[in-house]
Protein backbone atom coordinates (compact mmCIF):
# COMPACT_ATOMS: atom_id res chain seq x y z
CA UNK A 1 0.00 0.00 0.00
CA UNK A 2 -0.78 2.34 -1.47
CA UNK A 3 -1.66 0.85 -4.85
CA UNK A 4 -1.31 2.80 -8.08
CA UNK A 5 -4.85 3.89 -9.02
CA UNK A 6 -3.57 5.43 -12.26
CA UNK A 7 -2.77 1.89 -13.46
CA UNK A 8 -5.15 -0.25 -11.42
CA UNK A 9 -8.92 -0.06 -11.58
CA UNK A 10 -10.97 0.11 -8.40
CA UNK A 11 -12.02 -3.53 -8.47
CA UNK A 12 -8.38 -4.58 -8.91
CA UNK A 13 -7.27 -2.50 -5.91
CA UNK A 14 -10.18 -3.89 -3.89
CA UNK A 15 -9.34 -7.46 -4.88
CA UNK A 16 -5.69 -7.03 -3.90
CA UNK A 17 -6.54 -5.36 -0.58
CA UNK A 18 -9.16 -7.98 0.27
CA UNK A 19 -6.52 -10.71 0.40
CA UNK A 20 -5.46 -9.41 3.84
CA UNK A 21 -8.85 -8.13 4.99
CA UNK A 22 -9.54 -8.66 8.71
CA UNK A 23 -11.70 -11.67 9.52
CA UNK A 24 -14.65 -11.47 11.93
CA UNK A 25 -12.33 -12.92 14.59
CA UNK A 26 -9.73 -10.23 13.85
CA UNK A 27 -12.35 -7.50 14.24
CA UNK A 28 -13.54 -9.00 17.49
CA UNK A 29 -10.05 -8.77 18.96
CA UNK A 30 -9.25 -5.33 17.50
CA UNK A 31 -12.53 -3.68 18.51
CA UNK A 32 -12.99 -5.45 21.83
CA UNK A 33 -16.25 -7.10 20.81
CA UNK A 34 -17.88 -9.95 22.72
CA UNK A 35 -18.47 -13.36 21.12
CA UNK A 36 -22.21 -12.87 20.84
CA UNK A 37 -21.85 -9.38 19.30
CA UNK A 38 -20.44 -10.74 16.02
CA UNK A 39 -22.78 -12.28 13.42
CA UNK A 40 -20.55 -13.83 10.69
CA UNK A 41 -21.57 -13.65 7.01
CA UNK A 42 -18.73 -15.42 5.21
CA UNK A 43 -15.68 -13.17 5.28
CA UNK A 44 -17.66 -10.20 6.61
CA UNK A 45 -19.99 -9.87 9.58
CA UNK A 46 -22.89 -7.97 11.06
CA UNK A 47 -22.78 -6.45 14.53
CA UNK A 48 -25.49 -7.13 17.09
CA UNK A 49 -26.36 -3.47 17.49
CA UNK A 50 -28.47 -3.56 20.63
CA UNK A 51 -25.98 -5.65 22.61
CA UNK A 52 -23.09 -3.38 21.67
CA UNK A 53 -24.99 -0.14 22.33
CA UNK A 54 -26.07 -1.41 25.74
CA UNK A 55 -22.56 -2.55 26.70
CA UNK A 56 -20.92 0.71 25.59
CA UNK A 57 -23.57 3.01 27.07
CA UNK A 58 -21.26 4.37 29.76
CA UNK A 59 -18.20 4.80 27.56
CA UNK A 60 -17.33 8.44 26.70
CA UNK A 61 -18.44 9.62 23.28
CA UNK A 62 -15.83 10.27 20.63
CA UNK A 63 -15.65 13.23 18.26
CA UNK A 64 -18.54 13.15 15.78
CA UNK A 65 -17.54 14.16 12.22
CA UNK A 66 -20.00 14.77 9.38
CA UNK A 67 -19.05 14.50 5.70
CA UNK A 68 -20.94 16.68 3.24
CA UNK A 69 -20.14 18.49 -0.02
CA UNK A 70 -20.72 21.38 -2.38
CA UNK A 71 -23.40 21.12 -5.07
CA UNK A 72 -22.08 18.23 -7.18
CA UNK A 73 -21.72 17.58 -10.86
CA UNK A 74 -23.76 14.57 -12.06
CA UNK A 75 -20.57 12.52 -11.51
CA UNK A 76 -20.46 13.14 -7.75
CA UNK A 77 -17.51 14.78 -5.97
CA UNK A 78 -16.29 11.96 -3.75
CA UNK A 79 -17.95 12.24 -0.34
CA UNK A 80 -17.55 8.53 0.37
CA UNK A 81 -13.97 8.61 -0.88
CA UNK A 82 -13.32 11.57 1.44
CA UNK A 83 -14.94 9.80 4.40
CA UNK A 84 -12.73 6.75 3.85
CA UNK A 85 -9.62 8.84 3.20
CA UNK A 86 -10.17 10.82 6.41
CA UNK A 87 -10.66 7.61 8.38
CA UNK A 88 -7.39 6.28 7.00
CA UNK A 89 -5.62 9.59 7.67
CA UNK A 90 -6.81 9.71 11.29
CA UNK A 91 -5.57 6.15 11.74
CA UNK A 92 -2.16 7.17 10.36
CA UNK A 93 -2.11 9.83 13.08
CA UNK A 94 -2.64 7.14 15.69
CA UNK A 95 -6.31 7.93 16.35
CA UNK A 96 -8.95 5.33 17.10
CA UNK A 97 -11.48 5.97 14.33
CA UNK A 98 -14.47 4.46 12.56
CA UNK A 99 -16.93 5.49 9.86
CA UNK A 100 -20.56 4.91 8.97
CA UNK A 101 -21.56 5.07 5.31
CA UNK A 102 -24.66 4.18 3.34
CA UNK A 103 -25.02 0.91 1.49
CA UNK A 104 -24.71 1.34 -2.29
CA UNK A 105 -27.84 0.86 -4.37
CA UNK A 106 -27.75 -1.66 -7.19
CA UNK A 107 -29.29 0.88 -9.56
CA UNK A 108 -26.34 3.33 -9.64
CA UNK A 109 -23.86 0.43 -9.37
CA UNK A 110 -25.12 -1.03 -12.63
CA UNK A 111 -25.71 2.38 -14.21
CA UNK A 112 -23.31 5.33 -14.47
CA UNK A 113 -22.37 6.47 -10.98
CA UNK A 114 -20.85 3.20 -9.78
CA UNK A 115 -21.03 1.44 -6.45
CA UNK A 116 -20.42 4.43 -4.11
CA UNK A 117 -17.84 2.39 -2.21
CA UNK A 118 -15.10 4.97 -2.51
CA UNK A 119 -12.32 4.77 -5.07
CA UNK A 120 -8.60 4.54 -5.67
CA UNK A 121 -6.78 3.94 -2.40
CA UNK A 122 -9.74 5.24 -0.38
CA UNK A 123 -12.30 2.52 -0.89
CA UNK A 124 -14.13 -0.10 1.16
CA UNK A 125 -13.79 -3.84 0.81
CA UNK A 126 -14.86 -6.49 -0.03
CA UNK A 127 -16.01 -4.46 -3.02
CA UNK A 128 -17.78 -7.28 -4.84
CA UNK A 129 -19.98 -8.16 -1.89
CA UNK A 130 -20.64 -4.48 -1.10
CA UNK A 131 -21.66 -3.78 -4.71
CA UNK A 132 -23.79 -6.90 -5.16
CA UNK A 133 -26.12 -6.99 -2.16
CA UNK A 134 -23.81 -7.29 0.85
CA UNK A 135 -25.67 -9.17 3.63
CA UNK A 136 -29.10 -8.78 2.08
CA UNK A 137 -30.53 -5.65 3.74
CA UNK A 138 -31.78 -4.12 0.48
CA UNK A 139 -33.29 -7.44 -0.57
CA UNK A 140 -35.10 -7.68 2.79
CA UNK A 141 -36.41 -4.13 2.36
CA UNK A 142 -37.66 -4.96 -1.14
CA UNK A 143 -39.46 -8.06 0.13
CA UNK A 144 -41.03 -6.19 3.04
CA UNK A 145 -42.12 -3.22 0.91
CA UNK A 146 -43.54 -5.33 -1.91
CA UNK A 147 -45.37 -7.52 0.60
CA UNK A 148 -47.26 -4.39 1.66
CA UNK A 149 -48.27 -3.86 -1.97
CA UNK A 150 -49.32 -7.50 -2.28
CA UNK A 151 -51.48 -7.10 0.84
CA UNK A 152 -52.97 -3.84 -0.43
CA UNK A 153 -53.90 -5.10 -3.90
CA UNK A 154 -55.26 -8.39 -2.59
CA UNK A 155 -57.38 -6.59 0.00
CA UNK A 156 -58.80 -4.28 -2.67
CA UNK A 157 -59.68 -7.31 -4.79
CA UNK A 158 -61.42 -9.10 -1.91
CA UNK A 159 -63.39 -6.01 -0.89
CA UNK A 160 -64.57 -5.59 -4.48
CA UNK A 161 -65.53 -9.25 -4.86
CA UNK A 162 -67.19 -9.90 -1.48
CA UNK A 163 -69.91 -8.24 0.55
CA UNK A 164 -69.47 -7.48 4.25
CA UNK A 165 -70.88 -10.86 5.31
CA UNK A 166 -68.36 -12.74 3.15
CA UNK A 167 -65.55 -10.52 4.39
CA UNK A 168 -66.55 -11.24 7.98
CA UNK A 169 -66.33 -14.99 7.30
CA UNK A 170 -62.72 -14.37 6.27
CA UNK A 171 -62.15 -12.30 9.42
CA UNK A 172 -61.71 -9.13 7.37
CA UNK A 173 -63.10 -5.66 8.04
CA UNK A 174 -63.87 -3.48 5.04
CA UNK A 175 -61.24 -0.77 4.69
CA UNK A 176 -62.98 0.95 1.75
CA UNK A 177 -59.68 1.94 0.13
CA UNK A 178 -59.84 4.75 -2.41
CA UNK A 179 -58.12 3.44 -5.58
CA UNK A 180 -57.21 7.02 -6.51
CA UNK A 181 -55.38 7.57 -3.18
CA UNK A 182 -52.72 4.86 -3.26
CA UNK A 183 -49.59 6.34 -1.66
CA UNK A 184 -46.91 3.78 -2.50
CA UNK A 185 -45.92 1.59 -5.43
CA UNK A 186 -43.57 -1.34 -5.88
CA UNK A 187 -39.78 -1.20 -5.57
CA UNK A 188 -36.82 -2.81 -7.31
CA UNK A 189 -33.11 -2.06 -6.90
CA UNK A 190 -32.42 -1.04 -10.49
CA UNK A 191 -32.70 2.15 -12.52
CA UNK A 192 -35.67 1.00 -14.60
CA UNK A 193 -37.48 3.89 -16.22
CA UNK A 194 -39.78 1.48 -18.05
CA UNK A 195 -41.38 0.57 -14.70
CA UNK A 196 -42.18 4.09 -13.53
CA UNK A 197 -45.78 3.82 -14.68
CA UNK A 198 -47.56 0.47 -14.96
CA UNK A 199 -51.01 -1.10 -14.78
CA UNK A 200 -51.60 -4.00 -12.37
CA UNK A 201 -54.57 -6.34 -12.06
CA UNK A 202 -55.12 -7.05 -15.74
CA UNK A 203 -57.19 -10.17 -16.38
CA UNK A 204 -60.28 -11.38 -14.54
CA UNK A 205 -61.74 -10.53 -11.16
CA UNK A 206 -59.45 -13.05 -9.42
CA UNK A 207 -56.32 -11.43 -10.88
CA UNK A 208 -56.00 -8.59 -8.42
CA UNK A 209 -57.40 -5.09 -8.50
CA UNK A 210 -57.03 -3.19 -11.77
CA UNK A 211 -55.24 0.10 -11.08
CA UNK A 212 -52.38 2.33 -12.10
CA UNK A 213 -49.17 1.73 -10.18
CA UNK A 214 -45.43 1.98 -10.65
CA UNK A 215 -42.00 1.11 -9.35
CA UNK A 216 -39.52 3.20 -7.41
CA UNK A 217 -35.92 2.30 -6.71
CA UNK A 218 -35.35 0.44 -3.43
CA UNK A 219 -33.52 3.35 -1.79
CA UNK A 220 -36.65 5.49 -2.21
CA UNK A 221 -38.78 3.19 -0.03
CA UNK A 222 -40.02 4.61 3.23
CA UNK A 223 -38.70 1.41 4.82
CA UNK A 224 -35.17 2.50 3.95
CA UNK A 225 -35.77 5.84 5.68
CA UNK A 226 -37.27 4.01 8.66
CA UNK A 227 -34.16 1.82 8.92
CA UNK A 228 -31.99 4.92 8.85
CA UNK A 229 -33.74 6.59 11.82
CA UNK A 230 -34.91 3.62 13.94
CA UNK A 231 -33.24 3.30 17.36
CA UNK A 232 -33.96 -0.37 18.00
CA UNK A 233 -36.14 -3.31 16.90
CA UNK A 234 -39.19 -2.13 18.86
CA UNK A 235 -38.92 1.30 17.24
CA UNK A 236 -38.55 -0.34 13.80
CA UNK A 237 -41.67 -2.47 14.38
CA UNK A 238 -43.73 0.49 15.55
CA UNK A 239 -42.69 2.65 12.62
CA UNK A 240 -43.43 -0.07 10.07
CA UNK A 241 -46.94 -0.44 11.47
CA UNK A 242 -47.57 3.29 11.00
CA UNK A 243 -46.52 3.30 7.34
CA UNK A 244 -49.36 4.80 5.25
CA UNK A 245 -50.07 2.84 2.07
CA UNK A 246 -53.34 4.51 0.98
CA UNK A 247 -56.34 6.55 2.11
CA UNK A 248 -59.92 5.38 2.37
CA UNK A 249 -62.90 7.08 0.76
CA UNK A 250 -63.39 9.16 3.91
CA UNK A 251 -59.84 10.53 3.70
CA UNK A 252 -58.54 8.39 6.59
CA UNK A 253 -55.07 6.85 6.29
CA UNK A 254 -54.79 3.10 5.68
CA UNK A 255 -51.62 1.71 7.27
CA UNK A 256 -49.74 -1.55 7.10
CA UNK A 257 -51.19 -2.26 10.55
CA UNK A 258 -54.70 -1.92 9.08
CA UNK A 259 -53.69 -4.45 6.41
CA UNK A 260 -52.29 -6.73 9.16
CA UNK A 261 -49.02 -7.03 7.28
CA UNK A 262 -46.68 -4.97 9.50
CA UNK A 263 -45.57 -7.97 11.56
CA UNK A 264 -44.61 -9.98 8.50
CA UNK A 265 -42.80 -6.97 7.04
CA UNK A 266 -40.80 -6.64 10.26
CA UNK A 267 -39.99 -10.36 10.10
CA UNK A 268 -38.33 -9.76 6.73
CA UNK A 269 -36.43 -6.79 8.18
CA UNK A 270 -35.48 -8.20 11.58
CA UNK A 271 -31.82 -8.64 10.58
CA UNK A 272 -31.50 -5.31 8.79
CA UNK A 273 -31.26 -3.50 12.12
CA UNK A 274 -27.69 -4.77 12.57
CA UNK A 275 -25.00 -2.83 10.64
CA UNK A 276 -22.54 -4.71 8.44
CA UNK A 277 -18.88 -4.32 9.38
CA UNK A 278 -16.69 -3.82 6.33
CA UNK A 279 -13.15 -2.51 5.94
CA UNK A 280 -11.17 0.24 4.28
CA UNK A 281 -8.39 -0.78 1.91
CA UNK A 282 -6.06 0.03 4.84
CA UNK A 283 -8.13 -2.09 7.25
CA UNK A 284 -10.00 0.42 9.41
CA UNK A 285 -13.58 -0.41 10.52
CA UNK A 286 -16.53 0.90 8.49
CA UNK A 287 -20.17 0.36 9.49
CA UNK A 288 -22.30 0.10 6.36
CA UNK A 289 -25.97 0.51 7.16
CA UNK A 290 -29.07 1.81 5.36
CA UNK A 291 -29.02 3.76 2.11
CA UNK A 292 -31.87 6.28 1.73
CA UNK A 293 -31.64 8.83 -1.08
CA UNK A 294 -30.95 12.40 0.02
CA UNK A 295 -32.94 14.29 -2.61
CA UNK A 296 -36.20 12.49 -1.72
CA UNK A 297 -35.53 11.09 1.77
CA UNK A 298 -33.24 11.71 4.75
CA UNK A 299 -30.06 10.59 2.97
CA UNK A 300 -28.03 9.53 6.02
CA UNK A 301 -26.13 6.55 7.28
CA UNK A 302 -28.08 5.09 10.17
CA UNK A 303 -28.62 6.41 13.68
CA UNK A 304 -27.80 2.93 14.98
CA UNK A 305 -24.41 2.83 13.22
CA UNK A 306 -23.53 6.25 14.63
CA UNK A 307 -24.60 5.26 18.14
CA UNK A 308 -22.16 2.34 17.93
CA UNK A 309 -19.30 4.22 16.28
CA UNK A 310 -19.32 7.24 18.57
CA UNK A 311 -18.85 4.98 21.62
CA UNK A 312 -16.46 2.53 19.95
CA UNK A 313 -14.00 5.13 18.61
CA UNK A 314 -12.34 8.41 19.53
CA UNK A 315 -13.37 9.78 16.12
CA UNK A 316 -16.49 8.64 14.29
CA UNK A 317 -17.18 9.81 10.73
CA UNK A 318 -20.69 9.76 9.28
CA UNK A 319 -21.80 10.48 5.71
CA UNK A 320 -24.66 12.66 4.49
CA UNK A 321 -25.99 12.49 0.93
CA UNK A 322 -25.31 15.15 -1.69
CA UNK A 323 -24.49 18.74 -0.71
CA UNK A 324 -24.83 20.70 2.53
CA UNK A 325 -28.11 22.29 1.40
CA UNK A 326 -29.71 18.82 1.29
CA UNK A 327 -27.75 16.17 3.21
CA UNK A 328 -26.20 18.32 5.91
CA UNK A 329 -29.42 20.27 6.54
CA UNK A 330 -31.27 17.00 7.20
CA UNK A 331 -28.40 15.63 9.27
CA UNK A 332 -28.38 18.81 11.37
CA UNK A 333 -32.09 19.42 11.88
CA UNK A 334 -33.55 15.91 11.68
CA UNK A 335 -31.02 13.16 12.30
CA UNK A 336 -29.28 14.92 15.18
CA UNK A 337 -32.65 15.56 16.87
CA UNK A 338 -33.59 11.89 16.51
CA UNK A 339 -30.23 10.51 17.64
CA UNK A 340 -29.46 13.06 20.35
CA UNK A 341 -25.88 13.25 19.03
CA UNK A 342 -24.14 16.58 18.42
CA UNK A 343 -21.40 16.88 15.78
CA UNK A 344 -18.07 18.62 16.27
CA UNK A 345 -16.91 19.11 12.67
CA UNK A 346 -18.39 19.00 9.19
CA UNK A 347 -16.09 18.29 6.25
CA UNK A 348 -17.27 19.94 3.02
CA UNK A 349 -15.98 17.95 0.06
CA UNK A 350 -15.14 20.13 -2.96
CA UNK A 351 -13.50 19.53 -6.31
CA UNK A 352 -11.92 21.96 -8.73
CA UNK A 353 -14.05 20.30 -11.40
CA UNK A 354 -17.37 21.10 -9.71
CA UNK A 355 -16.34 24.66 -8.87
CA UNK A 356 -15.51 25.30 -12.53
CA UNK A 357 -18.96 24.00 -13.48
CA UNK A 358 -20.55 26.48 -11.07
CA UNK A 359 -18.41 29.21 -12.60
CA UNK A 360 -20.06 28.75 -15.96
CA UNK A 361 -18.18 25.74 -17.32
CA UNK A 362 -19.70 23.48 -19.98
CA UNK A 363 -22.31 20.91 -19.07
CA UNK A 364 -20.98 17.76 -17.41
CA UNK A 365 -22.63 14.65 -18.87
CA UNK A 366 -22.13 11.18 -17.33
CA UNK A 367 -20.60 8.74 -19.80
CA UNK A 368 -19.05 11.47 -21.95
CA UNK A 369 -15.48 12.84 -21.79
CA UNK A 370 -15.05 15.96 -19.67
CA UNK A 371 -14.65 19.16 -21.71
CA UNK A 372 -11.10 20.52 -21.62
CA UNK A 373 -12.14 23.41 -19.37
CA UNK A 374 -12.18 20.86 -16.55
CA UNK A 375 -8.82 19.28 -17.27
CA UNK A 376 -6.77 22.45 -17.92
CA UNK A 377 -6.01 25.35 -15.61
CA UNK A 378 -8.77 27.98 -15.71
CA UNK A 379 -8.59 30.35 -12.77
CA UNK A 380 -11.38 32.56 -14.07
CA UNK A 381 -13.98 29.76 -14.17
CA UNK A 382 -12.77 28.52 -10.80
CA UNK A 383 -13.05 31.90 -9.08
CA UNK A 384 -16.51 32.45 -10.57
CA UNK A 385 -17.66 29.12 -9.09
CA UNK A 386 -16.24 29.51 -5.58
CA UNK A 387 -19.35 31.34 -4.26
CA UNK A 388 -21.12 27.95 -4.34
CA UNK A 389 -18.52 26.61 -1.91
CA UNK A 390 -18.71 29.73 0.27
CA UNK A 391 -22.50 29.35 0.43
CA UNK A 392 -22.14 25.82 1.77
CA UNK A 393 -19.57 26.97 4.31
CA UNK A 394 -22.12 29.49 5.61
CA UNK A 395 -24.76 26.74 5.85
CA UNK A 396 -22.51 24.71 8.13
CA UNK A 397 -21.58 27.76 10.19
CA UNK A 398 -25.28 28.39 10.94
CA UNK A 399 -25.31 25.11 12.90
CA UNK A 400 -22.56 26.31 15.22
CA UNK A 401 -20.11 23.55 14.28
CA UNK A 402 -16.76 23.88 12.54
CA UNK A 403 -16.51 23.57 8.74
CA UNK A 404 -13.38 22.08 7.18
CA UNK A 405 -13.16 22.25 3.39
CA UNK A 406 -11.53 19.23 1.78
CA UNK A 407 -10.21 19.84 -1.73
CA UNK A 408 -10.60 16.32 -3.12
CA UNK A 409 -7.57 16.32 -5.39
CA UNK A 410 -7.66 15.30 -9.04
CA UNK A 411 -4.42 14.82 -10.99
CA UNK A 412 -5.49 17.60 -13.38
CA UNK A 413 -5.66 20.22 -10.58
CA UNK A 414 -2.85 22.78 -10.66
CA UNK A 415 -1.02 24.38 -7.74
CA UNK A 416 -2.43 27.77 -8.68
CA UNK A 417 -6.00 26.45 -8.68
CA UNK A 418 -5.56 24.82 -5.28
CA UNK A 419 -3.96 27.98 -3.90
CA UNK A 420 -6.90 30.09 -5.11
CA UNK A 421 -9.46 27.85 -3.42
CA UNK A 422 -7.44 27.69 -0.22
CA UNK A 423 -7.04 31.47 -0.04
CA UNK A 424 -10.73 32.24 -0.54
CA UNK A 425 -11.85 29.52 1.89
CA UNK A 426 -9.51 30.73 4.61
CA UNK A 427 -10.64 34.32 4.04
CA UNK A 428 -14.20 33.11 4.75
CA UNK A 429 -13.08 31.87 8.18
CA UNK A 430 -13.00 28.14 7.45
CA UNK A 431 -10.14 25.67 7.43
CA UNK A 432 -9.03 24.22 4.11
CA UNK A 433 -7.06 21.05 3.41
CA UNK A 434 -5.85 19.46 0.19
CA UNK A 435 -6.34 15.70 0.31
CA UNK A 436 -4.84 13.14 -2.06
CA UNK A 437 -6.54 10.12 -0.51
CA UNK A 438 -7.59 8.72 -3.91
CA UNK A 439 -3.95 8.59 -5.01
CA UNK A 440 -2.14 7.95 -1.73
CA UNK A 441 -4.69 6.60 0.75
CA UNK A 442 -4.29 7.64 4.38
CA UNK A 443 -0.85 9.13 3.75
CA UNK A 444 -2.45 11.54 1.30
CA UNK A 445 -5.12 12.57 3.83
CA UNK A 446 -2.82 13.66 6.66
CA UNK A 447 -3.40 17.38 6.06
CA UNK A 448 -7.17 16.76 6.17
CA UNK A 449 -6.86 14.62 9.31
CA UNK A 450 -4.82 17.32 11.05
CA UNK A 451 -7.38 20.00 10.15
CA UNK A 452 -10.22 17.85 11.49
CA UNK A 453 -8.35 17.07 14.72
CA UNK A 454 -7.62 20.77 15.22
CA UNK A 455 -11.23 21.81 14.50
CA UNK A 456 -12.58 19.02 16.69
CA UNK A 457 -10.65 20.34 19.69
CA UNK A 458 -12.35 23.72 19.49
CA UNK A 459 -15.55 24.54 21.36
CA UNK A 460 -18.77 24.34 19.34
CA UNK A 461 -22.08 26.10 19.77
CA UNK A 462 -24.42 23.61 18.13
CA UNK A 463 -27.95 24.87 17.56
CA UNK A 464 -30.85 23.88 15.31
CA UNK A 465 -32.13 26.07 12.50
CA UNK A 466 -35.71 26.10 13.80
CA UNK A 467 -37.66 24.78 16.80
CA UNK A 468 -39.59 21.53 16.18
CA UNK A 469 -42.91 23.13 17.12
CA UNK A 470 -42.62 25.72 14.32
CA UNK A 471 -45.49 25.24 11.78
CA UNK A 472 -44.63 23.31 8.62
CA UNK A 473 -44.98 26.22 6.20
CA UNK A 474 -42.80 28.40 8.38
CA UNK A 475 -40.14 25.66 8.60
CA UNK A 476 -40.13 25.41 4.81
CA UNK A 477 -39.74 29.17 4.47
CA UNK A 478 -36.84 29.23 6.93
CA UNK A 479 -35.07 26.41 5.05
CA UNK A 480 -35.77 28.05 1.69
CA UNK A 481 -34.40 31.45 2.71
CA UNK A 482 -31.64 30.53 5.17
CA UNK A 483 -30.30 27.40 3.44
CA UNK A 484 -31.15 27.72 -0.25
CA UNK A 485 -31.04 31.51 -0.47
CA UNK A 486 -34.53 31.74 -2.00
CA UNK A 487 -36.48 34.99 -1.97
CA UNK A 488 -39.60 33.15 -0.80
CA UNK A 489 -41.86 30.12 -1.20
CA UNK A 490 -44.80 29.63 -3.58
CA UNK A 491 -47.24 26.92 -2.52
CA UNK A 492 -49.50 25.18 -5.02
CA UNK A 493 -53.09 25.32 -3.79
CA UNK A 494 -53.30 21.60 -3.04
CA UNK A 495 -49.93 21.55 -1.27
CA UNK A 496 -50.88 24.50 0.92
CA UNK A 497 -54.20 22.89 1.81
CA UNK A 498 -52.32 19.77 2.91
CA UNK A 499 -49.86 21.85 4.92
CA UNK A 500 -52.68 23.65 6.73
CA UNK A 501 -54.28 20.31 7.57
CA UNK A 502 -51.03 18.89 8.95
CA UNK A 503 -50.43 22.03 11.01
CA UNK A 504 -53.88 21.77 12.57
CA UNK A 505 -53.68 18.04 13.36
CA UNK A 506 -51.76 17.20 16.59
CA UNK A 507 -51.05 13.73 15.16
CA UNK A 508 -48.37 15.35 12.99
CA UNK A 509 -46.86 17.56 15.69
CA UNK A 510 -43.70 15.44 16.00
CA UNK A 511 -43.20 14.81 12.26
CA UNK A 512 -39.89 16.09 10.83
CA UNK A 513 -39.65 18.21 7.69
CA UNK A 514 -37.70 16.47 4.92
CA UNK A 515 -37.31 18.66 1.85
CA UNK A 516 -37.30 16.93 -1.55
CA UNK A 517 -35.54 18.78 -4.34
CA UNK A 518 -32.84 18.36 -6.95
CA UNK A 519 -29.28 17.75 -5.77
CA UNK A 520 -27.81 19.48 -8.83
CA UNK A 521 -28.54 23.04 -7.71
CA UNK A 522 -28.96 24.96 -4.47
CA UNK A 523 -32.34 25.89 -5.98
CA UNK A 524 -35.17 23.62 -7.19
CA UNK A 525 -33.99 23.99 -10.81
CA UNK A 526 -31.07 21.67 -11.77
CA UNK A 527 -29.97 24.05 -14.54
CA UNK A 528 -29.26 26.91 -12.10
CA UNK A 529 -25.63 26.60 -11.00
CA UNK A 530 -23.50 28.63 -8.63
CA UNK A 531 -25.59 30.61 -6.12
CA UNK A 532 -28.88 31.61 -7.79
CA UNK A 533 -30.45 34.89 -6.65
CA UNK A 534 -33.97 36.29 -6.65
CA UNK A 535 -35.80 33.00 -7.19
CA UNK A 536 -38.83 31.48 -5.48
CA UNK A 537 -39.06 27.91 -4.21
CA UNK A 538 -42.20 26.20 -5.59
CA UNK A 539 -43.85 23.54 -3.40
CA UNK A 540 -46.17 21.41 -5.52
CA UNK A 541 -47.13 18.71 -3.00
CA UNK A 542 -46.45 17.34 0.47
CA UNK A 543 -45.93 13.61 0.98
CA UNK A 544 -46.52 11.86 4.31
CA UNK A 545 -44.24 9.09 5.59
CA UNK A 546 -46.24 7.89 8.58
CA UNK A 547 -43.69 5.35 9.80
CA UNK A 548 -40.59 7.47 9.41
CA UNK A 549 -42.64 10.42 10.73
CA UNK A 550 -41.64 12.70 7.86
CA UNK A 551 -43.58 15.42 6.08
CA UNK A 552 -41.95 15.77 2.66
CA UNK A 553 -42.55 19.02 0.73
CA UNK A 554 -41.81 18.47 -2.97
CA UNK A 555 -39.95 21.27 -4.74
CA UNK A 556 -40.10 20.63 -8.48
CA UNK A 557 -40.23 17.25 -10.20
CA UNK A 558 -38.66 14.42 -8.19
CA UNK A 559 -38.64 10.93 -9.69
CA UNK A 560 -38.57 7.92 -7.37
CA UNK A 561 -37.15 5.76 -10.18
CA UNK A 562 -33.97 6.88 -11.97
CA UNK A 563 -33.33 5.88 -15.56
CA UNK A 564 -30.51 3.78 -16.98
CA UNK A 565 -28.21 5.70 -19.34
CA UNK A 566 -26.96 4.70 -22.77
CA UNK A 567 -23.53 3.56 -21.50
CA UNK A 568 -24.23 1.85 -18.16
CA UNK A 569 -21.62 0.15 -16.00
CA UNK A 570 -23.11 -3.31 -16.50
CA UNK A 571 -21.63 -3.35 -20.02
CA UNK A 572 -18.17 -3.68 -18.44
CA UNK A 573 -18.93 -6.00 -15.51
CA UNK A 574 -18.15 -9.69 -15.89
CA UNK A 575 -16.90 -12.75 -14.02
CA UNK A 576 -13.49 -14.39 -14.49
CA UNK A 577 -14.45 -17.96 -15.37
CA UNK A 578 -11.21 -19.33 -13.89
CA UNK A 579 -11.25 -17.59 -10.51
CA UNK A 580 -14.89 -16.59 -10.10
CA UNK A 581 -13.86 -13.02 -9.25
CA UNK A 582 -15.99 -10.13 -10.48
CA UNK A 583 -14.27 -7.52 -12.63
CA UNK A 584 -15.33 -4.13 -13.91
CA UNK A 585 -16.86 -2.73 -10.72
CA UNK A 586 -16.02 0.86 -9.85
Amino acid sequence: MPYDPTRMRDFEIAEAAAKNMPTPADWQERLGLENDEIIPYGRICKLDSMKIIKRLAHRPQGKYINITAITPTPLGEGKTTTAIGLLQGLSKRGCSASAAIRQPSGGPTMNIKGSAAGGGNALVIPMTEISLGLTGDINDIMNAHNLAMVALNARMQHERNYDDRELAKRNLKRLDIDPKRIEIGWIIDFCAQGLRNIIVGLGGKMDGYLMESGFGIAASSELMAILSVARDLADLRGRIGNMIVAYDKNDRPVTTADLEVAGAMTAYMRNTINPTLVSTAEYQPVLMHAGPFANIAIGQSSVIADRIGIRMSDYHITESGFAADIGFEKFWNVKCRLSGLQPHVSVITATIRALKMHGGGPRVVPGRPLPEEYTRENLHLLEQGIPNLLHHIEIVKKSGIKPVVCINAFYTDTKEEVALVRRLVEESGARCALSEHWLKGGQGALELADAVIEAGNEKTDFKYLYPPEMPLRQQVEVIAKEIYGAAGVAWAAGAEAKARRFEADPAYADFATIMAKTQLSISHDPTLKGVPKGWTLPIRDVLVFGGAKFLVPLAGEIKLMPGTGSDPAYRRIDVDANTGSVKGLF
